[in-house]
Order: C-alpha cells, then structure tokens, then sequence
C-alpha cells in the first residue's frame, strides 16, 4: 500500500510539473549581412538620416532584456556573412570569422546557417562554424552520403528554468538557385517537410516546446507550419521580412526580424502540457544612441579602424542617385555595373543579375567601401560567346520571361506575336546585330552557373578569370573619377 501511494505521488509530481505554465522569451535575428556597425535608416525621408543597427546596439538590447529575464535564450535564421569587408577579414581561421565571434559574445544558444554563409566556400563555411561556440543547425544540409558536411547538427536541447527547448535547423531547399554552383559540390538539401516531421518525432518525447529555426523564407515556412504535426515556433530568416506581429498557420507561431541588424525579435510564448497556450511578439528597432559603450566596444572598434583603414579611400564622385528599382528592368547602377564587366573583360555585350547589387548609393563622394557594399559577393570575371542568333534567342526570353538583369550595349524593340516574341530590331554599339556573327560577353562565375534561368540557354565554354567584380568596379570608378550613369530606355515594345 506504501509503494502504492509512493507510485501515485510521483506520478501526480510529475504530472503536475508537465502540466505547469513556463514563460518563456524568444529573442531572435536574421539576415544580419555583416552588418556589426550602424547604417543610415534609408527608409526615413528627413535628412540627416538617423543611424540604426549594429552589434553594439543589438548587444545592448539583449543585455537589457536578459538583466530581467532569465528564462529568455537567443537565435539567428541564418545570413551572418555578405554585406561588409568585415567578410573578407581573417579571424579564428575563418574569413569572416569577427563576427561570429561577436555572436560569442553577444551570447546567442543556436544559429541555423544561410545560403550567403556559403558565399566564399565550403571550407569557409566550415571554419566559420568551428569558430561559434554555439550550435549551428540545419537538419536538411547534407552531403552526397547523407551526412552533416559542416559541423552542422540536426538539433539542440536547450534548458531554461525546467523548460525543455527543442531546436532544429532547417536550409532552403531551393539553394542551388541562390549559391554559385561552384561552392555547392557534393552538397544537396533535403526536403524540409519530411525532414522537419522525422525531427520532430524525434524531439516530441524529449522536450515541452519545439522551435524550427529556418533559412528559407516566409512562404516556406507556412508550407512547414501547415504541413508538419507537433510543431510549435518558427524562427526564418532569408525573405528579409518584418513581421511586426507573428503570423500563425496550423497553430504554428511564425517570426522573422527583417534584415541588417536592424531589429531584434522578442517573441513571448506561454508553454503548459506540452503547447503553445499564448503568445505575443513584436520588433524592437535598434536606433543608434551615439556615445553608446558596451561589454562589446573595444571589439567593434578595433574592426572599424582595421576596415576604415583598407576601404575609406574615395575614389570617385557619383553625380546621380544609383538606384536598383524592384529589380525588373534596366537600371543607372546596373548599366555601370555592366558597362564596367564589358570594358574590363574586352567584351561587346554584359549580363550580371540585378540581385547581385546589394546597394543604392546616394550622389556624393564613392569609396571602395561603397563599391564593396554595392557589390559584396567574390564572383569572378567570366567571358563567353553568343552568336547573332543566339543573342536574338536571348532577347526574346528577357521580354517573354522577365528575368532580373542588367545587360549592357543592346538596343531593341520587340512586340507579341501570340504567344510568342518577335525582335522588331536588335543592335550592339549602334550596329545591327550579324546573325552569323560571334560576340563576345561577360558576366559573373555565379551567373554563368545560373544562365538558364538568366537568358534561358547554358553558356558553353565559359573563360573564368582572376578578376572579382568588386576589382573591376574599383578600376571603373578610379578610371572615371566623375560617374554619371542614366536609364538609357533601350527596350521598347512597339505595336
């Protein structure tokens, strides 16, 4: 009868302790794009701009939060690296490797890894990872056998005050299309879906509340939330997406902080028996308060003057507002871009994609660091041949398909016909194009590994060189010292 009564005890204990309602605190970044120091809020009309973002402002709000809050624990969604020569600088044996040492120090318990943190290569990605001292999860990031390549694990258990956390890592699955095909050999992705239910069978059993933290956008995240049973939390990243309040599919609560540093998620969720009974969540904005010292200072500084050191130069003035646009269609900076690929690689005609400029720039002085910042990726030079015809056939899938690039010398006027598109003129420097002739093109490694999708066709034969895009726009603007570049209109549909 005693041990009948011990029994029962320890089953109501534990019970009783199943059932009890925990608080806990989610604070969450994404797509931070190597952006450790403060920028100007573009979106705000006045003048001057006010700064935002930056670790020391981030560290700063964490540390806030954390002073008040024991039961509160830190995530990134992926995106750490491309945005700053910050990227560039050798740290702990990683390129790149100062700012997940920030992460360090900041104190963050888990990370998933993005598609630009496997911009320079696999090895990097892997040093990059051996220098946080934090899990990286991505359950879905597999080699050819099947196994984790990177240091990457499937999931962590965190322990905050009793609670049992599940974390697991999810890629996005589309990430041949976003990472130069060079850097993705024997790599592939698994399907989200079906790999976040086996994880989550998995850590049911094990945890109270189960969080995805994901790299692959918004709109995949509620296909996972819809589609998966048992899951409670997910934290994205990879859309750039402000969600002021979480989105919630199939009882899943669903978070992303938008991009460069610039918010801090804090998520505040109510777990009793197993679940999710209330939640509320909301983006604090890290606005830059000058004179501001924090535990992380002495580190930020020491990298700016490194960086102000190398990348201050001014090399020339740009007299026109660059603008990118929605990405569609032919733009000031993209013809600068592209009429610098051309003259550096002795082409005719350039391609680069839009999506590759990172960045607007207002007139005014133009420093290498600005040059970096529109153009942060390591693509290489690369030339390749078109003939007459081929260029034509290209022409016509940029009207039908509306790709998102940038070409240089081309004029044309083209109208429907059905369904199809007919090229009314089509000229190069000025000179109606030979179909039988050979042109000479250049483009980026990256684009080159993307050219169906670009111009429809595979390029054959591409000649890699030396050369990055950041060295050949350098080149440009030292050799024009005034820049002033216009949308030039030179596609036009006729009747």
């Amino acid at each position: 009868m005693r041990l009948q009564l011990i029994v029962f005890g320890l089953v109501s204990f534990i019970s009783s302790a199943c059932s009890q309602e925990h608080t806990l605190t989610i604070l969450h970044t994404n797509d931070v794009h190597a952006s450790f120091l403060p920028h100007e809020a573009v979106w705000i009309k006045s003048s001057p701009k006010p700064m935002v973002g930056g670790f020391n402002e981030l560290v700063y709000a964490v540390d806030s939060i954390r002073a008040t809050n024991s039961s509160a624990i830190l995530l990134d969604a992926g995106d750490v690296m491309t945005g700053n020569p910050i990227s560039d600088i050798e740290y702990g044996g990683a390129e790149g490797g100062a700012l997940f040492e920030m992460m360090n120090r900041v104190g963050y318990d888990a990370a998933c890894p993005g598609n630009h943190d496997l911009d320079i290569s696999q090895a990097n990605l892997r040093a990059l990872i051996n220098v946080q001292r934090f899990p990286a999860l991505s359950a879905n990031l597999v080699n050819d056998d099947g196994k984790l390549p990177f240091g990457n694990e499937e999931y962590t258990i965190l322990d905050r005050g009793g609670l049992r956390i599940g974390v697991f890592g999810l890629m996005y699955q589309g990430l041949a299309s976003v990472v130069n095909q060079n850097n993705l050999v024997g790599v592939k992705v698994l399907s989200p879906v079906e790999t976040a239910q086996r994880i989550v069978r998995d850590l049911d059993p094990k945890t109270d509340i189960i969080i995805a933290v994901t790299h692959q956008g918004v709109r995949d995240d509620s296909i996972v939330a819809a589609n998966v049973e048992g899951l409670d939390i997910i934290v994205g990243g990879h859309t750039h997406t402000r969600l002021q309040q979480p989105k919630v599919i199939n009882g899943v609560v669903i978070v992303q902080a938008g991009a460069n540093c610039e918010n801090l998620g804090v998520l505040e969720v109510k777990v009793s028996n197993d679940a999710v009974t209330s939640h509320s969540g909301k983006l604090v904005q890290l606005w830059t308060r000058n004179g501001r010292i924090t535990r992380l200072s002495p580190f930020i500084d020491s990298l700016k003057s490194r960086i102000d050191t190398e990348y201050a130069e001014v090399i020339a003035t740009l007299k026109e507002d660059w603008r990118r646009g929605g990405g569609e269609g032919e733009t000031n900076i993209g013809n600068f871009v592209v009429n610098a690929m051309a003259e550096a690689a002795s082409a005719e005609i350039g391609f680069t994609n839009s999506h590759g400029i990172r960045k607007d720039m207002a007139a005014g002085k133009v420093t290498k660091r600005d040059i970096y910042e529109i153009l942060p990726f390591r693509n290489v030079l690369v030339t390749f041949q078109l003939s007459g015809k081929q260029l034509k056939d290209v022409m016509a899938y940029y009207f039908k398909r509306k790709p998102a690039i940038q070409i240089s010398a081309v004029r044309c006027s083209w109208k429907k016909s059905g369904e199809e598109i007919e090229i009314v003129s089509l000229t190069v420097d000025g000179k109606p194009v030979d179909e039988n002739k050979i042109y000479i093109c250049a483009t980026s490694d990256f684009f080159a590994g993307q050219s169906i999708q670009y111009i429809g066709m595979e390029i054959e034969r591409p000649v890699f060189s030396s050369k990055t895009l950041f060295d050949v726009a350098v080149d440009a603007a030292r050799k024009a010292g005034e820049i002033s570049t216009s949308v030039e209109g030179r596609f036009r549909e006729v009747q």
